[in-house]
């Protein structure tokens, strides 16, 4: 009852005024602290002159010794905060920066604004702050589904993900889950330098995401105004996605808005041939990702009303 109140006030101060632009320039942000030991690690430990197995072994000592520290860090902490008001504020204060619910909304307003406009040349910009993909080489309709699927993606990651394992081991459970996610971010790819020692990050975000994906989707599927549509899409169509979790709430997303997403795309300079989500849907344009914004909302704001009612049973 308590976690859920502390993340209940957390995520509202993350929807408010998301992480200041001063506070980051000033102390930078939890993320990118263990980014940067994250990166350090892989600096030091994954050499070109070690053979592969011996890459994919450091891979997994990192990630061990990452979310362990993680995790004693945060029981330190949350053992040190202790009960009461003051205990609970702090709480909230601690927790508020591993939400991303506003910076994702941001980003992604930022990308639907110049493309409703027809400002290609600025959401082709604007999109490649959020993926991986060569913005040059999408047209409207490839920078709206990078956006959509993007939002849809980090609803999970960023949002449900970072709640469902604070409600579970509360704080020292956020800050593992956050370093799961960063490390299979920065290392998490099947390119020759990360293909074995991002190995172990990538299967421990897949597994770290496997309920809080499908329950995005879920979520998002009740909040898009065609539940049975989305449902039904999300059964057939999330287990097309290459990746075990993100079809999830893409599939929903895209029933939501009657568009079709995912399908070949270039990614890190290959060519992929990924089937459509929601193939009978139409391209997508810039309103569309005004209205996934609309979804988004709709969505937080039922994940809120969600904490809501376990911080009061």
């Amino acid at each position: 009852m308590t976690t859920a109140a502390i993340l209940l006030f957390a995520l509202a101060l993350d929807a408010l005024i998301g992480w200041p632009d001063a506070l980051y320039r000033r102390i930078g942000h939890p993320v990118t602290w263990v980014g940067n030991l994250i990166s350090h690690m892989d600096k030091s430990l994954n050499r070109s002159e070690r053979h592969p197995p011996t890459r994919r072994l450091m891979g997994i000592l990192t990630a061990t010794f990452i979310i362990l520290i993680c995790i004693v860090s945060g029981q330190f902490i949350q053992n040190a905060v202790g009960q009461g008001i003051l205990g609970f504020l702090i709480s909230v204060l601690l927790m508020w920066p591993l939400l991303a619910a506003r910076s994702l909304y941001t980003h992604v307003k930022n990308v639907a604004q110049p493309l409703e406009l027809m400002d290609l040349r600025s959401a082709r910009e604007a999109v490649s702050m959020i993926v991986g993909r060569d913005p040059k080489q999408l047209d409207t309709a490839g920078v709206g589904r990078a956006a959509i699927e993007s939002l849809a993606e980090n609803a999970s990651d960023g949002v449900v993900a970072p709640i469902f394992w604070g409600l579970v081991f509360g704080l020292p459970g956020i800050l593992a889950y956050k370093a799961i996610n960063t490390m299979d971010s920065m290392i998490g790819y099947k390119t020759p330098r990360h293909s074995d020692f991002g190995w172990a990050a990538a299967r421990i975000d897949d597994g770290a995401n496997w309920i809080p994906a499908r329950f995005t989707g879920l979520i998002i599927a009740l909040m898009s105004g065609t539940p049975n549509t989305a449902l039904l899409t999300m059964k057939r169509d999330a287990s097309k996605h290459r990746s075990p979790n993100a079809g999830w709430p893409e599939s929903a997303m895209a029933a939501a808005l009657g568009v079709r997403l995912s399908g070949p795309r270039s990614y890190h300079d290959k060519q992929t041939d990924d089937p459509w989500l929601y193939a009978e849907g139409r391209d997508v344009d810039g309103a569309d990702v005004t209205r996934a914004l609309a979804v988004f909302k709709r969505s937080m704001f039922c994940l809120a009303g969600l904490l809501a009612l376990l911080a009061l049973i």
